[in-house]
């Protein structure tokens, strides 16, 4: 099975200049957690809303005046659409995410894959059990 036959097709995404509270309005909106961040056609970062938490308000800063730039993810962890599941399923694991955006051959974004989708679609319980125990193993924390 492809990662295009379980993953979800519409993808909200945000500029990396636009201002945080509108990120956080659109994940309300739509009831996500991560946005991907697009600059002219390419991405260019991942928001999550953990971002915000965790590098904005915990750190005291207005959500109003920061940029979503100033908080994202910078690096992107993204599989291919024709990729199989389990490769998904495995990059899941080796960097303990839930999400991967998923990218067509000519590097534009055509969907994300989550944890969730897997369970529900893939019809492979051991896939996904092994799946969720490897990326809940916990991280270092954040110093």
């Amino acid at each position: 099975m492809q990662v295009k036959e379980i993953m979800t097709r519409s993808v909200e995404v945000i500029e990396p200049d636009r201002p945080l509270t509108e990120a956080a309005q659109l994940m309300r909106e739509f009831n996500i957690g991560p946005l991907p961040v697009s600059e002219e056609g390419r991405l260019v970062g991942m928001l999550t809303d953990r971002d915000i938490a965790v590098r904005s308000t915990a750190q005291g800063e207005d959500p109003a005046r920061e940029r979503v730039r100033d908080v994202m993810t910078p690096e992107v962890i993204y599989c291919f659409e024709d990729q199989s599941v389990a490769q998904a399923a495995r990059m899941m694991r080796e960097y303990k995410v839930r999400r991967l955006v998923v990218l067509d051959r000519d590097k534009r974004l055509v969907g994300i894959v989550s944890l969730g989708d897997l369970a529900v679609e893939a019809h492979d319980d051991e896939l996904v059990g092994n799946t969720l125990e490897g990326v809940s193993e916990p991280a270092e924390p954040l110093r």
